[in-house]
């Protein structure tokens, strides 16, 4: 794989880290804090942390892209991915309780 293209995975790898925390801005209207809204937002934002997972694993053990960022950005996003999933298994649990 040329340079530049793992140069451009590592970036989107990093914004990958980075956009979850936009939730915390998105949070703070009144809007996004009602139903149905914030289950939307919580499970838009939880599939999106399990794709940056999926998407920073398969780019660092299949594309071989395995600089010092893209290791740090593995371990940041598989512990996303893992929230991402605890939270839409919380609010599958919920819609049946």
């Amino acid at each position: 794989m040329k340079q530049s293209t793992k140069g451009v995975l590592t970036g989107a790898a990093v914004v990958m880290v980075l956009l979850p925390w936009t939730i915390l801005l998105l949070r703070q209207h009144a809007w996004a804090l009602q139903s149905p809204a914030a289950e939307i937002t919580i499970g838009s934002y939880a599939v999106f942390m399990i794709f940056s997972g999926i998407f920073t694993f398969y780019v660092y053990m299949k594309g071989k892209v395995q600089n010092y960022m893209m290791k740090l950005c593995l371990i940041i996003n598989e512990i996303y991915a893992m929230a991402g999933v605890m939270a839409l298994v919380m609010m599958a649990a919920g819609k049946f309780m």
